[in-house]
């Protein structure tokens, strides 16, 4: 008599998903990472749109405002290459999965702050949940895909975030007519699920890195530096340039950021791999990933304030009026991923941030009478942009990596492009403000600016223009910086994900 003996796979209990081998698994683990950037981006769209109900909320003063803004990216933005480290050394499964758990209770207590300073706090340790999501997202999809697919499973990611960005600003404004706290309490559920579902779902396909440690003086080194560089640029614009505090982080990060890149260098273990930077295409896309952040993150928050405070609009109207910038990135996106995968990033990615600059310029005819179909017309201008930049670039600087290095290389690129955000904000918000009346800018933060008359709008409106030029300027100059990487060459295998750092080969 015959005996059948079972394998593991049947008499394990049944789950949701699908192993790891299994042809369709990219697509359950693109669900996973996809869920992460709808939250991301739909978290981003209604704490900004919340912003002057929380500035009357709470009390807080306008650099408090800001610093709302800035403690998370900061914290997301100085953790991410840590976080990319760990998910190495540990694996990606278990970080992305515990951003998930880190965010959402530090979401929840955000919702019980009565002071800006508290509120602060728990916004920095949201951002440490980012870091691991930010750190490991693009990595988790990146290892379950082939290349002749990541700029469609970029652009799909790209794709759901700019939902979320659409839906963002609605959801705050209605969230804030229930009551501020609801803009950070709706994250609980929505992260829990999203834990619960990457739980069983994800299975983890990389294996540790063989080189084991952490590069403590690195960590403790680049944190510092870049801590010292933000807290510099973004409280300078508010307060002087001249203040103790903005000359001390000056020199702190003088001293520390080209000493991080020394101990790179000589780490067993470093925090960045800075051999990666060796790969012209992974070089050129890093750095046009900075410009883009640099050049675009700061627009939303700018209009935000031109709608609520100059135009006076109520916050799910200014919600709506946002809306056609991530429509134009939710079209865009997965066509740019495809062509991509297809012709290459290195033309794709340059027009887009020449299509952004243009959308940008045609921003500074706008003033405090214009017409909704234009702001409407050159925020789709922009989004547009950046559909068609953002998930070839993603897809072509993940792609030319070696698999064990994914998850420090996708902290690499958050970092970079976060770092670009971080200090966007800064830039802008110097120039903005600049010679403008205190009492002025109090209401314009604070959405009460309608009854002011326009010639005490004009400044404000005038520096806004100024500070579009040079983000339209800066655009211009990532498109430059994305025409360095190399020109496309056919793949010879089509599931190659393998890409040599030495030469640089298989570029996109």
């Amino acid at each position: 008599m015959s005996v059948t003996t079972r394998s593991p796979e049947h008499t394990r209990r049944r789950r949701p998903g699908v192993d790891a081998g299994h042809p369709h698994y990219k697509w359950w683990a693109l669900s996973c990472t996809s869920v992460g950037m709808l939250l991301a981006a739909t978290n981003s769209g209604t704490l900004i749109i919340a912003l002057p109900d929380l500035e009357r909320a709470l009390d807080t003063s306008l650099l408090g405002l800001v610093w709302v803004i800035l403690a998370y990216m900061i914290a997301s933005t100085v953790l991410v290459l840590t976080a990319g480290r760990l998910s190495d050394l540990f694996g990606r499964k278990k970080a992305y999965l515990g951003g998930f758990l880190a965010f959402s209770l530090a979401s929840l207590g955000a919702g019980f702050a009565s002071d800006g300073t508290q509120l602060i706090v728990w916004r920095i340790l949201q951002g440490v949940g980012a870091a691991f999501l930010f750190a490991n997202a693009a990595a988790l999809v990146t290892d379950a895909f082939p290349k002749r697919q990541l700029g469609l499973a970029m652009g799909t990611n790209t794709m759901v975030a700019a939902i979320g960005l659409v839906l963002g600003p609605v959801l705050g404004g209605a969230l804030v007519s229930i009551s501020w706290q609801w803009v950070f309490w709706f994250n609980v559920p929505l992260g829990l699920a999203a834990a619960a579902w990457g739980a069983v779902v994800l299975r983890e396909l990389s294996s540790p890195d063989s080189v084991r440690g952490l590069d403590a003086a690195g960590v403790t080194t680049f944190v510092a530096g870049l801590t010292g560089l933000v807290l510099a640029v973004s409280k300078g614009g508010l307060v002087g340039w001249n203040d103790p505090v903005v000359v001390g982080g000056l020199v702190v990060a003088g001293v520390l950021l080209p000493a991080f890149v020394v101990i790179e260098r000589h780490a067993r273990a470093p925090m960045l791999d800075l051999a990666l930077f060796g790969n012209r295409l992974f070089a050129a896309a890093t750095g046009a990933a900075f410009i883009n952040g640099l050049s675009r993150f700061a627009l939303m928050f700018v209009f935000v304030f031109y709608f609520q405070g100059v135009k006076g609009d109520d916050p799910v109207l200014a919600g709506l009026k946002l809306a056609p910038m991530a429509i134009g990135m939710l079209i865009a996106s997965p066509l740019a991923g495809l062509r991509a995968d297809r012709h290459g990033s290195r033309t794709l990615a340059a027009a887009g941030m020449v299509v952004t600059a243009v959308g940008l310029a045609l921003m500074t005819t706008l003033g405090v009478d214009s017409p909704y179909w234009q702001s409407t017309l050159w925020l789709f201008i922009v989004g547009v942009g950046s559909g068609m930049f953002n998930s070839p670039n993603t897809a072509a600087m993940m792609g030319s990596v070696p698999v064990h290095r994914r998850g420090i290389a996708a902290g690499a690129r958050a970092m970079l492009q976060n770092t670009g955000a971080v200090l966007s904000i800064a830039f802008v918000m110097a120039i903005v403000t600049a010679a403008v009346p205190k009492d002025v800018l109090l209401q314009i933060f604070s959405g009460l600016a309608s009854s002011l008359s326009d010639r005490r709008l004009d400044p404000f409106i005038a520096n806004m223009h100024t500070a579009l030029w040079a983000l339209a300027a800066t655009s211009l100059l990532g498109a430059g910086v994305s025409l360095l990487r190399p020109s496309h060459a056919p793949e010879g295998t089509a599931g190659s994900a393998r890409v040599s750092l030495a030469t640089g080969e298989g570029g996109s």
